[in-house]
């Protein structure tokens, strides 16, 4: 089993920023390909970013690029995620989550462990 464990959310204003972070223990050896989700109220979850374990390979929803960038450190089995200039839209809890696959994916049901959230709320 691996537990994702998220932080950093908070509230912001508009074109702020935040930086959240998700510490992976436990059998890490499992937690590969990692990913970054968010769900809204009445929404249904969606892909935000997600990058390979090696943290070569990354990829991004279409509304955050340009402005989030998802980052690691295998060393302290972290994953980061710096979000800049930051939309009301862009308010939701955030999920940490880790697959055991090595691939890169965009698609919520490959990924096997997932953290309990942190709520990221901008205000306008």
């Amino acid at each position: 089993q691996v537990q994702l464990v998220e932080s950093g959310g908070g509230l912001v204003q508009a074109g702020g920023s935040l930086r959240l972070s998700c510490v992976a223990s436990g059998r890490t050896f499992g937690a590969n390909a990692m990913g970054w989700f968010r769900q809204a109220p009445g929404k249904d979850r969606e892909f935000v970013a997600a990058i390979s374990r090696s943290l070569v390979n990354t990829d991004y929803a279409d509304s955050v690029k340009g402005r989030f960038t998802v980052t690691g450190d295998n060393a302290k089995n972290t994953v980061y995620l710096q979000m800049n200039s930051l939309k009301p839209e862009d308010t939701a809890v955030y999920y940490c989550a880790a697959s055991r696959s090595y691939r890169v994916t965009t698609r919520a049901y490959v990924y096997d462990y997932w953290g309990q959230g942190t709520q990221v709320t901008v205000s306008s």
